[in-house]
């Protein structure tokens, strides 16, 4: 073999597109947790963002029933059946006050897919993405999958973890091609007002770039906080604006795979495209379960957003009798993201910790409960904390991490 044969540099197996994709974090977290579960351990796992209630009867028996319909074991339309788009159009309407046709829908398999639609329907290799932070793991590396650019918009405890004008401004370039803006947040639970999430939106239009608004946790919002959509407040926006949102959180259907994208015409048309080469249709059964959900009046909702609600002030309360830590009170969704700068520097159960990653180690391997790390949502120095599981288990995680950072003062 020659010299040069021998030195030539050998081919990736992997593309370097998908390889530089991070894995899911709050997935990792959870996967160890129940990995450990299964090995006898009684870990209690506050990681993945999934409501511990059943799916409510009557959309599991609407899925029934469509077992038994011969049109719903064949191919249907790629972006949705029909009577499902008219529905989540009317549920838009009714929901947000944005109006918009069955056409404009497109049924997704999951949030996730709907997330990675919008960008891939809207950037060019080089588009910016203006990005809030903290973020939900999947929105950077979507972007990223799409060819754009994410630019993180840092915010913290100090300004209820939500953007201003003057930040959002010092981040725009001639290249931002959008705005991502998600009103209740995931991690942090902030939730917009009404009055802040227009000036956004007007913010956007003045500026002439995209809004991609992610609404999964509309109805998650406790207290005095408003649900408020920005193209039903912007009207003059709804041309450049792309809405995602899905049944998984509102009903406690994660595992059922049923999004959404709402956008213009043209967006909506090469989503579906893309759709039709990457999965085809939605899995009808599913879709016949969405459609029980986004029909119904809402009051098996109301009562999972009240245990929510209970489970949120305990865990606050808790959380802030944490030596070291400082926790906001989240007003949507179901995470707590307390700063734990101040339990950091120091040894906990004989390890040095300087990282909120290097907590979440140590925390699990001593006290048995899993935290999801800030460094996975941008922000170093904090932790994730879901409280969409039982008001034992919560109590017991917390109290846990509590003892634990206690015993180490």
């Amino acid at each position: 073999m020659s010299a040069a044969a021998s030195t030539a540099r050998v081919p990736a197996r992997v593309s370097a597109r998908v390889g530089a994709i991070a894995e899911s974090a709050t997935l990792a977290v959870d996967a160890k947790a129940k990995a450990l579960k299964a090995a006898g351990r009684p870990v209690i796992g506050f990681g993945a963002g999934e409501p511990d209630f059943a799916t409510p009867a009557h959309i599991v028996e609407a899925a029934v029933r469509a077992c038994s319909e011969p049109r719903m074991h064949h191919y249907t339309p790629a972006a949705g059946l029909p009577e499902l788009r008219e529905a989540v159009a009317a549920k838009t309407a009714r929901d947000s006050g944005f109006e918009v046709p069955a056409s404009q829908v497109l049924i997704t398999n999951g949030g996730k897919q709907a997330v990675y639609n919008a960008f891939a329907a809207l950037l060019d290799p080089g588009d910016e993405v203006i990005v809030p932070a903290p973020y939900w793991t999947t929105y950077p590396e979507s972007i990223r999958l799409a060819g754009g650019v994410p630019v993180e918009v840092h915010t913290d405890e100090t300004t209820g973890y939500k953007v201003d004008l003057e930040s959002l401004e010092a981040a725009l370039t001639p290249r931002t091609k959008a705005l991502l803006f998600v009103s209740p947040s995931n991690p942090t639970g902030a939730v917009y007002s009404p009055e802040q999430t227009e000036q956004i939106g007007r913010w956007a239009l003045e500026r002439g770039i995209w809004v991609v608004t992610d609404e999964i946790y509309e109805h998650l919002v406790y207290g005095e906080a408003r649900f408020s959509s920005v193209p039903a407040l912007v009207p003059e926006l709804a041309e450049r604006t792309i809405v995602v949102n899905g049944v998984a959180k509102t009903w406690a259907m994660t595992g059922w795979r049923v999004g959404w994208l709402i956008g213009p015409a043209d967006i909506v048309k090469a989503a579906s495209n893309l759709q039709s080469h990457a999965t085809s249709n939605v899995a009808n059964v599913s879709q016949a379960a969405a459609l029980a959900a986004v029909t119904d009046d809402l009051s098996a909702v109301r009562e999972m957003r009240t245990a929510f609600d209970r489970r949120r002030r305990t865990m606050v309360q808790m959380l802030n009798e944490v030596p070291g830590f400082v926790c906001p009170e989240p007003e949507g969704a179901f995470y707590c993201y307390p700063s734990v700068k101040g339990a950091l520097g120091r040894e906990v159960a004989g390890r040095r910790v300087e990282t909120s990653a290097q907590l979440c180690e140590v925390v699990l391997e001593a006290a048995e409960v899993a935290l999801v790390p800030g460094e996975a949502f941008g922000t170093p120095g904090y932790v994730r904390l879901s409280y969409a599981l039982g008001d034992a288990d919560l109590a017991e995680g917390v109290g846990r991490v509590q003892r634990l950072l206690a015993e180490q003062g």
